[in-house]
């Protein structure tokens, strides 16, 4: 009798820990698609956009026609990636400065169709049913955390080995110095927006794993501060590396969860909590600027660094 509420709560924190990490997973994919951005030179504050349109596709589909939950994915991807085509058309006369506010247009311009076109549902939004897989329903966050990690470590091997590629040569080159990379026969039309697409892409799909997860889509679901937060997230991780943007998704998706819990496990009540939930947001603010000040290479760094120390540990001089 001792032992069934120590099961039942071991599974309730099985549950939450899942429901944790796959919250983090879909963030991991609109980060790691910014990477691949930043890797070709370019730069874009509308991912969360480009989220919202593979979440609002996945909606759709899913919705209407009940169609396969991977077939869904890919149908949220390559939409977001023709949102993508058309934002990076500005990134042939313009970068930098000039090119994050192009992209920031395009945000404005595509919450407007969420809030304001019928399909979309409006600023009610579309409530999307539990997908299915094999027959059975992924209902819950811990069913669909099983599904979400395969997809994860396929699509995160392919953004790793992009750059061993003729393509992410190609984007290094264009982010070096592009008009060398012209010179030496590298088509920046083609280039720049295969970047801006393969990054969408990424967001599109993480958008419709949002949507499976949340089982609603709204327009506020993708505001611009989810964009800041993802370039945020790259900036602690580590600007130019895949390892770094996964790094940084943990830490900007872990650290205000293990601060809240810290907060709650304190003696108080409730009064108390409330009192220290801003006190919180202040000590996760202070500890993204700690790394910007004492490690502004990020937590790729930090952790290519431990890699060193215990290479030859414990034959060290």
């Amino acid at each position: 009798m001792v032992q069934k509420p120590l099961i039942k709560q071991g599974y309730s924190l099985a549950e939450e820990i899942a429901n944790s990490i796959s919250h983090g997973i879909g963030l991991v994919f609109g980060i790691v698609g910014l990477v691949l951005l930043l890797q070709a030179g370019q730069i874009s504050l509308g991912q969360a956009a480009f989220m919202g349109l593979g979440a609002y596709t996945v909606a759709i589909v899913q919705a209407r026609w009940g169609t396969p939950m991977l077939f869904n994915l890919l149908a949220g991807g390559f939409v977001a990636m023709l949102g993508g085509i058309v934002v990076g058309i500005p990134s042939l006369r313009v970068k930098g400065l000039y090119l994050a506010i192009a992209t920031i247009a395009a945000s404005f311009i595509a919450h407007f169709i969420f809030a304001n076109w019928s399909f979309t549902g409006g600023t009610g939004g579309l409530s999307i049913p539990p997908a299915s897989l094999l027959g059975m329903p992924l209902d819950t966050s811990f069913r669909l955390y099983w599904v979400i990690v395969p997809i994860t470590i396929v699509m995160l091997l392919g953004a790793a080995n992009l750059f061993r590629t003729r393509i992410g040569r190609a984007f290094i080159a264009i982010r070096d110095r592009d008009i060398s990379a012209e010179v030496l026969g590298i088509p920046l039309l083609r280039y720049k927006l295969l970047s801006f697409g393969l990054s969408s892409f990424y967001a599109g799909v993480a958008g419709g794993l949002w949507a499976y997860f949340f089982r609603v889509v709204t327009p506020e679901s993708f505001p611009l501060t989810m964009s800041i937060f993802f370039l945020a997230a790259i900036i602690v991780g580590g600007m130019g590396t895949i390892l770094g943007g996964i790094l940084g998704a943990v830490f900007m998706t872990m650290v205000p969860e293990l601060l809240k819990l810290v907060v709650d496990l304190m003696p108080g009540g409730s009064e108390l909590t409330v009192f220290l939930s801003p006190v919180r947001t202040v000590i996760f603010g202070l500890l993204i600027i700690g790394f910007l000040v004492f490690e502004p290479h990020g937590l790729a760094e930090v952790w290519r660094r431990v890699r060193r120390f215990f290479h030859l540990w414990p034959f060290r001089n």
